[in-house]
């Protein structure tokens, strides 16, 4: 009988999810994005994700920006999530939360984590 491993992607940062929803407080939207964000984690942490292609085919609608830069459509793209996914490290870094209108304000390609991260 063989071993079986489950390699799970790693998520840097998951406070970074949890302080965008706490910034949501009061407003309508916090539990729906809360929800969509927290699904959204746990299907990344068990994606098997080699390459973009991978990415495309369990979101459909995200969108692939250089080699590593996938852009997330959060809450119906009410919301954008940017992340630096290292196909070979099986690790996502997340680099900027906001709103449609926000995303629209900022170069994907050169965003950095940051206070402007959210």
């Amino acid at each position: 009988m063989g071993t079986w491993y489950c390699l799970l992607v790693r998520v840097f940062s998951r406070n970074t999810l949890t302080k965008s929803v706490e910034k949501l407080a009061g407003h309508k939207d916090q539990p729906a994005v809360k929800s969509a964000l927290d699904a959204w984690f746990h299907e990344v942490r068990r994606a098997a994700w080699k390459s973009s292609a991978d990415v495309k085919r369990s979101y459909a609608h995200a969108s692939i920006v250089g080699g590593d830069r996938v852009v997330f459509n959060i809450k119906g793209n009410s919301y954008r999530l940017v992340v630096a996914v290292n196909y070979m490290r099986a690790s996502v870094f997340i680099k900027w939360i906001g709103t449609h209108k926000e995303y629209d304000s900022i170069d994907v390609r050169a965003i950095e984590y940051g206070p402007e991260a959210n």
